[in-house]
């Protein structure tokens, strides 16, 4: 599985890189502090593959990097191969980019 660091995303983010960012938290979590990413909850992410893109780079993130794991695990199967997981999700990007984002 390949992953990114905070740092990492951060820069795609800064640089305008053209790529999509997955939010596999529930819409209750994703309400509360997220990081202007599309909201496709774990629990249907099977069912919104059509969302996701085949074409460029996807970062797939949750609160804390394991959901988001089994989310790309899932997709892997499904033939993506341009995904990347976001280490320690939300909660890193809290510690070390964003100090303000609400977390919990």
């Amino acid at each position: 599985m390949k992953e990114i660091s905070v740092q990492e995303l951060k820069e795609m983010k800064d640089s305008g890189a053209d790529f999509q960012l997955i939010d596999v938290r529930e819409d209750f979590e994703y309400q509360m502090s997220n990081l202007d990413g599309e909201n496709i909850p774990l629990g249907g992410i099977l069912i919104e593959t059509d969302k996701i893109s085949h074409d460029k780079p996807v970062v797939i993130m949750c609160r804390s990097g394991k959901r988001s794991a089994v989310a790309l695990y899932q997709l892997e199967q499904q033939g993506y191969t341009n995904l990347s997981n976001l280490q320690g999700g939300i909660l890193a990007w809290q510690q070390d980019i964003d100090p303000t984002i609400t977390v919990y």
